[in-house]
């Protein structure tokens, strides 16, 4: 059985069509990257299959449960990490994690049990009795991470895991959830902007304009820009870019400045190039295909690129709809 099976999942807010007949699936067990720029429609597809959002139309089922007709169970089943911290910092870890066990109806014989595994599962067990003020950044992730496992859940849904975290602690944070999916066998459901996070995924979703365009394992998202990138500056880009056409019949695009194209073997393509090329360049280089370069190719844009988010659409769509437009 799959973890998640999403088929013709839509969300209309009046005229804006957020999400447009998505469909995918998660098997049990993988590390899923759902990934888009904002506005594509991520949110508003997480929205729904976290019970948060009722879909307009389409079908969403979690560990066998309907989205829409058993969201108790659903939410039962699964794990959230939200973006923004959401941790109380005024009460301890401990009483973070209990309030979290309260709401969960989790037995009481089971309560302290799980909330003392969880916290050795995120080496924070002397941190048990400390409050969240004094934690570091780091700390109060790994604690969001155990609030979202106390229930035992056999998806966990991690937005943004590492977002404002420097180096050093995003590594460790990724080293935990790996070891973590290994230990407990979960399903996770992943959403990131850094580029070298979703690599450790098993597949990734590109969702953008709120349909899903790309679906595949990194290594083949990778593989389907055919071959090596060479990024390139000449004097008139324009000129450049139509000599790669016509000499080399090349698909060359130009995007914040810059000449790129792909092609095989890109080490033994460059001197060849260098030699015949007629207009002056100003800067050359090559590199293996990144998940950048896919993201770039799918959606004409870098993921960080700035953009009106989904929040912002719907604070402007309801600001429109009470001003009577």
């Amino acid at each position: 059985m799959n973890a998640i099976e999403v088929r013709e999942l839509t969300r209309n807010y009046g005229k804006l069509i957020a999400v447009d007949k998505v469909s995918f699936q998660v098997f049990e067990g993988e590390i899923f990257g759902f990934l888009g720029p904002n506005g594509a429609g991520k949110t508003t597809t997480i929205n729904m299959l976290c019970t948060l959002l009722k879909p307009t139309s389409g079908k969403a089922v979690l560990c066998g449960h309907d989205v829409q007709t058993h969201r108790n169970q659903v939410r039962h089943c699964i794990g959230l990490v939200f973006q923004d911290p959401t941790l109380d910092e005024y009460l301890t870890a401990e009483q973070n994690l209990r309030f979290h066990a309260y709401a969960y109806k989790l037995p009481a014989e089971l309560r302290e049990k799980r909330i003392t595994e969880v916290l050795a599962l995120v080496d924070l067990s002397d941190r048990r009795k400390s409050h969240v003020r004094t934690f570091s950044g780091g700390m109060k992730r790994r604690l969001e991470i155990a609030r979202g496992l106390l229930h035992n859940p056999k998806v966990l849904f991690l937005d943004e895991p590492t977002l404002g975290l420097d180096p050093q602690t995003r590594r460790h944070i990724w080293n935990f959830v790996l070891q973590l999916r290994q230990q407990q066998k979960l399903t996770i459901f992943l959403t990131t902007h850094y580029m070298d996070e979703a690599e450790n995924c098993d597949r990734i979703s590109v969702i953008d304009h709120g349909h899903i365009i790309a679906l595949d394992t990194p290594e083949k998202l990778k593989d389907s820009l055919g071959g090596d990138v060479v990024t390139m500056m000449a004097e008139d880009n324009d000129a450049a870019a139509r000599e790669l056409k016509e000499k080399f019949n090349l698909s060359p695009e130009i995007q914040n400045g810059h000449i790129t194209f792909s092609v095989p073997r890109g080490e033994v393509f460059l001197p060849r190039l260098i030699q015949n090329f007629q207009e002056p360049l100003i800067s050359i280089g090559v590199h293996r295909p990144t998940l950048d370069d896919v993201f770039i190719k799918l959606t004409g844009r870098a993921i960080r690129d700035a953009e009106m988010g989904e929040k912002d659409q719907m604070k402007q769509m309801m600001s429109m709809r009470m001003r009577g437009r």
